[in-house]
């Protein structure tokens, strides 16, 4: 149990400071939400090979990771934005916004976000715990 907790608060830290470090390359700025956020998504994409079998398409698993993120996004940005009013990020001005916390544009830029992820996280998981040597499908 020890062990599985460790795992997941290092995939958690990895995912989070990598995010903030993406969102500090793209805008120039972050928020320590964001990397709650980017830890929780990190480790939602590296589960999808830990759920779904290894023999489902990459593509497959990018568009699922690219859903996951959009989702979290949005829910995320409801609470400090809508809600908390912290305003840590706003895309009403961005054409196809919902309630300006996810827009089509910054849907596209998760896709190489979510395979960056999601090799990532599958490498780490063979290189620092043993687990199965990553292995994909492209069709």
């Amino acid at each position: 149990m020890i062990r599985i907790m460790r795992k997941y608060f290092a995939l958690m830290y990895t995912g989070g400071l990598l995010y903030v470090v993406l969102e500090m390359v793209w805008r120039g700025r972050s928020h320590w939400t964001m990397f709650l956020l980017g830890g929780t998504c990190f480790i939602c994409l590296g589960l999808i090979n830990e759920i779904l079998p290894w023999r489902m398409a990459l593509w497959k698993q990018i568009l699922i990771g690219t859903g996951i993120i959009t989702v979290l996004e949005f829910l995320t940005g409801c609470a400090v934005n809508l809600w908390l009013g912290w305003n840590v990020w706003n895309y009403n001005g961005l054409p196809g916004n919902i309630l300006g916390q996810i827009c089509p544009q910054y849907c596209l830029l998760w896709l190489p976000v979510s395979l960056a992820g999601i090799v990532l996280d599958d490498w780490l998981r063979y290189w620092w715990w043993g687990e199965e040597k990553p292995k994909y499908k492209m069709i």
